[in-house]
Order: C-alpha cells, then structure tokens, then sequence
C-alpha cells in the first residue's frame, strides 16, 4: 500500500532546507562580527550535509510502496558513506600518484563499488524489495558519500586559502549543489536496477542490466573527473569544459529522474493490482 505525505510545508526536508539555509546565513554572520573559529567547523558540517540530507529527505516523504524505518535510511547514509569514504580513500592512494585516464578510471571503479558496500547488504536480505527502495538506499549511500566528501573539500579549501572563509563557502556551495548530479545519481542508478531485476527473476544474481548500470555510472564518473583536472589555459577552454561537465551532470540527473519515475510507476501499478486482488477476494 502506497502511504500518503502531507503538504510541502509540513514535510520534513522542506523545513530542513529552510532552517538550514536560516542557520547557514547566522552562522556566517556570527563567524564575521566574532571572528570566533570556533563557529567555522559547525559552518562547515552544515554546509557539506544540507543538501545531501534535504534530498534524501525529498525521496523518503514522497509515498513509498512499502514501510521503510527511517533507521534503515540513516544506516545507508551514515555508514554507506562513511564506510565508502574509508574504502575508497584507502583503495586510491596509490592512483593518485598519476593523474593519465586510467589512473582515473581506477577511481571511478574504487568509487562507485565503495558506495555499493552497505546497499548491497540490504540486497542481500532482501526485505524491502520495491526497486524504489533501491534507489532511496543508493541514494543515501551515495549522498552520504558526497557530504563527508565535500565536507573534505571545504576544510581543504579553507586550509589551502589560509582561512579564507569565503573561499570554503563557495566550494561548498558549488559541491552541494552539484552532489545529487554526480554520486547520488550514480549509486542510485546501479541500485535501482538491482532491485528490479531481483524482483523480475526472483532472486539475486549479476544481469547484463544491472552490470551494464554499473559500467554506465563508472564512465560517467571517470568522464566527470577527467573534464574536471584537464587545463584550462584559456577562457574557452574552461568554457568549454565547463560545458562538458554541466552535459555530464544533466545526463546524470535525467537517468536518475527517468528511473525514479520509472520505479513510482511500478510502485502504484504494484498497489493497484494488490487492491484490486483484495477486492475480488472479499466477499461482498
């Protein structure tokens, strides 16, 4: 049975996004009249986590064809995240040494596996089998990777800048924004195709679907992160870049947006029919 969510005020990512935009701006302004670095780490968590949580959020409060505790998502969030985090930076120290195509490649791979670890746990068990469920815990995990990355970044950037707040803001304002086009979208992809091709066959095995999704996210993570550290000698050629990796996010969030109606469609045709077997069997 489909469960129904109430108005976009009274939604729980809607009051987050707007408390946490609220206290993102306070925050800012308490960090430049103090001058008080005790106020930048706190400036710093919110920024990486609000977006990433707010989407998440989103999927969740929108009607799921089946009960999901919101402990099962803040599991694949926290720990798909912070457990892909841990794989991967650990798996990629070495190809960092190198920055040619395939060291790269190297990185996508190591990437996108890592956020699988935790969803695939849940694979496994088999519990919630909707494909939208897939997509809401390759979502997270991939989310939660993104926040602890950009959180990263932000403390990088502000290390690199020597304090420049400023400096920290920006990176974490053009990485939150851009999270749910790069790993959210991926991770999510090669989850939601597992789920549906579980439930199709019936039980759990590697299909040339769901390999293929995986594949798919790979290249568009490799191709993300090439367009990324190539030159930019001059205007045009980061205009041009810039304009391969927007294509790149677009593509992403259209594949992500078309499974996710893809997986809503599926879930009321799955409810419809359960209805309508429960009222052919009733007695009237």
């Amino acid at each position: 049975m489909i469960r129904r969510a109430s108005g976009v005020a009274g939604r729980s990512w809607f009051q987050i996004l707007i408390g946490g935009i609220v206290l993102f701006y306070v925050l800012n302004r308490v960090l430049q009249t103090t001058q008080n670095p005790n106020f930048i780490p706190a400036l710093l968590v919110l920024g990486a986590f609000l977006v990433p949580v707010v989407l998440v959020l989103w999927v969740y409060e929108h009607p799921l064809p089946e009960t999901i505790p919101p402990s099962v998502v803040v599991w694949n969030f926290l720990w798909g995240g912070a457990l892909g985090v841990i794989v991967a930076g650990t798996l990629e120290y070495d190809t960092y040494r190198a920055l040619g195509f395939l060291p790269l490649l190297a990185v996508g791979v190591i990437e996108e596996s890592a956020k699988l670890l935790v969803p695939l746990l849940f694979f496994l068990r088999w519990r919630y089998r909707s494909e939208i469920a897939g997509l809401l815990f390759g979502l997270a995990s991939g989310m939660g990777f993104a926040a602890l990355e950009t959180l990263g970044y932000g403390f990088t950037a502000l290390i690199a800048s020597r304090g420049n707040v400023g400096f920290a803001e920006f990176v974490l304002l053009v990485r939150g924004f851009l999270s749910p086009a790069g790993h959210a979208a991926w991770t999510a992809l090669v989850t939601a195709t597992l789920w549906r091709e579980r439930a199709r066959r019936g039980h759990a095995g590697l299909t040339r679907a769901a390999l293929s999704a995986f594949l798919l996210a790979v290249a568009l993570h490799t191709l993300w992160d090439t367009f990324q550290i190539m030159s930019k000698v001059t205007f045009i050629d980061w205009l041009g870049l810039e304009l391969l990796s927007a294509s790149i996010a677009l593509l992403s969030v259209a594949l992500l947006v078309q499974r996710y109606r893809e997986a809503r469609r599926q879930a009321v045709a799955a409810a419809s029919a359960a209805n309508g077997s429960q009222r052919n069997g009733s007695p009237s």
